[in-house]
């Protein structure tokens, strides 16, 4: 038997393999954003009209619809009320997930989950008469709209026993780093990127120190800590609260820390499969 021509496997198959796979990856996709809201509370100085909670399920802005739209960049952030919830001081977000959360010490810098808002980097080009910048637009690494208050953010695995993140390790949702919607929401950022390093990149340098993230705030299950301050030892969270304990944060949505391929890759990967198979199951009969 010819190895090479028992490799080979009719097109439909492929392309039947691979639309089951597409399917099962677009239900994989589907889990690692938050599914529902648990408890809503806008608290005072939220942003008007941003009350609906739904807007921070599913997966996070990768454009902005209407006239004054477009794609979601560090420049660009999503800014609708179809998009984002709005939290002001004593208020605050509980969302829960199908699938959950889990405290994976092979996930890139041992961060879990994302958080997404509506901050982006500040502009530093001139701008024509129709304010269009001028020039390739770059950024001194400072944000506009950041979330300049506090927030807690709380944990839990049955949504009954709480757990605190620990505030120290904690960084700010709502502010750095900008969401890029051409990224990977289930690619989380090195924290230990400051803005000074972004001080005049432009959109094409600033998706080199992304290095094929989405950007947002992230977070490790490993921070949990119980009321005495002790490590929680917690693997594993369906449900996360956001309080926010002064200033605002607008939330655009949540994703676990779970990059998976693409739906052509998993087409490829069908076709790979379904070969060796099928060489395999031909060299039986064969000998």
């Amino acid at each position: 038997m010819n190895p090479v021509r028992a490799c080979r496997i009719p097109a439909w198959g492929c392309l039947k393999t691979g639309g089951l796979l597409a399917s099962v990856t677009a239900l994989g996709l589907q889990a690692q954003y938050a599914t529902a809201v648990v408890d809503y509370r806008s608290g005072n100085g939220f942003s008007p009209g941003y009350t609906n909670a739904v807007s921070a399920l599913g997966m996070p802005s990768r454009s902005t619809p209407g006239d004054f739209g477009g794609p979601v960049d560090p420049f660009s952030p999503p800014y609708t009320r179809d998009q984002l919830v709005s939290i002001g001081a004593g208020g605050s977000l509980t969302l829960r997930w199908d699938v959950p959360v889990r405290n994976a010490s092979g996930n890139p810098f041992g961060l879990d989950f994302t958080v997404f808002g509506s901050t982006g980097y500040l502009m530093t080009n001139d701008f024509d008469a129709n304010w269009n910048p001028i020039g390739k637009p770059a950024t001194d690494g400072s944000l506009f709209n950041p979330n300049s208050g506090t927030q807690r953010i709380s944990v839990s695995a049955d949504g009954q026993t709480w757990y605190v993140l620990d505030p120290a390790k904690s960084p700010k949702v709502d502010h750095y780093y900008p969401t890029d919607g051409s990224g990977d929401f289930g690619i989380p950022m090195s924290a230990s990127l400051q803005p000074a390093e972004f001080a005049g990149k432009t959109i094409d340098q600033i998706r080199e120190l992304y290095r094929g993230s989405a950007g947002g705030t992230s977070f490790d299950l490993a921070w949990a800590i119980d009321a005495n301050g002790r490590p929680a030892s917690l693997t594993e969270a369906s449900y996360v609260r956001i309080d926010v304990l002064s200033g605002k944060a607008d939330i655009d949505g949540l994703s676990m820390v779970a990059t998976v391929p693409e739906p052509r890759g998993w087409a490829l990967m069908a076709c790979a499969t379904a070969s060796l198979w099928t060489w395999r199951r031909g060299s039986r009969r064969n000998a």
